[in-house]
């Protein structure tokens, strides 16, 4: 998801942060969907419609998605070391199967 300008997130990315200031809204459509809720938070609410039948072809055939750097962590430069484990923990890879 982007906004019009092409952000796919705001500006000051950092832990407290990670879709940077304000980037959360720009995802707040995709997040309240029945599909959203289901893949990424193993839940059976979400609301159904034009918003989730569009999340829900993101979804379909897909095998894997490459995540980016950036996208698993604020680091930037060389890795201090390896006890980073992404924005989302152990818990990315469950809700993304």
């Amino acid at each position: 998801m982007i906004s019009l300008d092409g952000d796919g997130a705001g500006p000051n990315q950092d832990l407290q942060n990670p879709l940077g200031i304000g980037g959360t809204a720009l995802h707040g459509w995709a997040l309240a969907t029945r599909t959203f809720q289901q893949h990424l938070f193993a839940s059976d609410g979400g609301e159904s419609g034009v918003d989730d039948d569009f999340a829900a072809r993101g979804f379909r055939s897909v095998g894997a998605w490459v995540l980016g750097r950036n996208m698993c962590g604020p680091v930037r430069g060389p890795w201090p070391d390896e006890s980073w484990r992404g924005w989302w923990g152990d818990n990315l890879a469950a809700g993304l199967a």
